[in-house]
């Protein structure tokens, strides 16, 4: 573990050299990716730099340990070699933890995806109040949110809500998000006061950029058509309306929401090539399932994945098992906790199978 530390304490400092070098900053794009090399390991050396620090202080404690000190000085550098000792612990786990293998989407983008599933109009507000919930959560952590694509229903909820979120490491904190959330309350249109159980599911896919996921454009048709629903004469004689075939796959995405043909066109090509590179990633998490299974993976959209419970404010992820009754704040947007826990469970099983040697 030290020797893969130093080395990446040796790359930092290389990257610190070339990140001054002339040749290096007149080259926008080489500039960019170095800089955000040395971002990504800043915390790592950080961490290995405190460790080292803390291990010469151990070692110079042990030593004065060992000359002949009166009672009181004795009793100071033993309180002083317990405390450094704590840290060098707490240190190491940090160190192991900031060695595992990056997941290489982390600090992408997210396109995400909501739609009303089992229970009707109920379903539909409750895909809603999910859009809202990552919405203001999104704002706590300084993300944009940009709404791709919107099926709005009569009584204020979606059938299906499609809207990116961008900022730092927007993935690494929302993809454990995919899968069925679940509903439990008594609906508004509830005369006997009911509880009612509904679903609405989500998707998070990272951003994929045009060289990730090479979609020529002889793998695509383009269908022209005119937009339908609210919009007036617009509606009626313009085509504006694009819906985009990936052939290869099937996947399709139809786009309406501005009035430009060439925005939508572009919208419906992020919204298309985010599919069809998760398409692929999902293919490649299968396979790797088939030999370690994590229970906070990304994989399974069908499985239910957390249920909010109205009555007792209640919200429990089912994955690791946690219950928090503070249904109200998390549906304002405090998720923090869960999150959180959800990126610890997941770090504490790689570290397991690391350690097994899996």
């Amino acid at each position: 573990m030290y020797d893969k530390l130093q080395s990446v304490e040796d790359r930092y400092e290389e990257l610190g050299e070339l990140l001054s070098d002339p040749e290096v900053i007149s080259d926008t794009k080489r500039l960019m990716s170095l800089t955000k090399e040395e971002a990504s390991i800043r915390e790592t050396v950080a961490v290995y730099r405190n460790y080292k620090k803390t291990m010469s202080q151990l070692n110079e404690t042990e030593e004065l340990l060992g000359e002949n000190l009166d009672a009181e000085m004795a009793e100071m550098a033993k309180e002083e070699l317990s405390t450094l000792k704590k840290e060098k612990a707490d240190l190491e786990e940090q160190m192991k933890v900031l060695l595992l293998p990056k997941d290489a989407n982390d600090d992408k983008n997210i396109i995400m995806e909501i739609r009303g599933a089992a229970g009707g109009d109920e379903a539909q507000l409750f895909a809603g109040d999910l859009f809202t919930m990552y919405q203001k959560y999104a704002e706590s952590q300084g993300w944009k949110t940009e709404v791709l694509e919107a099926n709005i229903t009569g009584i204020g909820g979606y059938k299906e809500i499609i809207f990116m979120i961008t900022g730092n490491n927007v993935f690494s904190k929302l993809k454990y998000e995919n899968g069925a959330h679940r509903v439990q309350r008594v609906p508004t249109t509830e005369s006997q006061g009911r509880i009612h159980t509904s679903t609405a599911t989500v998707v998070v896919m990272p951003e994929a950029e045009e060289v990730e996921v090479d979609i020529a454009e002889k793998d695509i048709r383009t269908d022209i058509y005119h937009a339908s629903g609210a919009g007036g004469q617009h509606v009626n004689k313009t085509a504006s309306a694009v819906r985009l075939t990936h052939l290869p796959t099937g996947i399709a995405v139809a786009m309406q929401d501005e009035r430009s043909q060439i925005k939508n066109r572009e919208k419906a090509m992020k919204i298309l090539r985010a599919r069809v590179y998760d398409m692929l990633q999902q293919e490649a998490q299968s396979e790797y399932d088939a030999n370690r299974k994590s229970a906070v993976g990304t994989g399974d959209r069908s499985e239910r994945i957390r249920t909010y419970n109205f009555p007792q404010n209640r919200v429990t992820d089912h994955r690791i098992g946690l219950t928090i009754q503070k249904l109200d704040q998390i549906l304002s947007g405090k998720l923090d906790e869960i999150v959180d826990a959800l990126v610890l469970y997941d770090q504490t099983e790689k570290l397991e199978q690391m350690q097994n040697g899996n």
